[in-house]
């Protein structure tokens, strides 16, 4: 497994330790990408329930307050 895969399953395993600690390693520049793209995931149609629920799962490790 290449970093770049071990990054997603950490951001996607929703386990907030591990989302916490994927979160670290980016720039802020990287977060704002990231973080649009979690939205995506966990709002848009054509994604499964499962990968919806993990996005939404970052999203609220990442950022409590903003999420439901």
């Amino acid at each position: 497994m290449d970093w770049l895969d071990e990054f997603w399953a950490d951001l996607l395993s929703e386990e907030p330790l591990r989302i916490v600690a994927a979160w670290a390693i980016l720039t802020e520049e990287e977060r704002v990408a990231v973080h649009q793209h979690l939205v995506l995931m966990a709002t848009e149609e054509g994604w499964a329930d499962v990968q919806r629920d993990a996005a939404q799962a970052a999203l609220h490790a990442i950022d409590p307050e903003t999420s439901d």
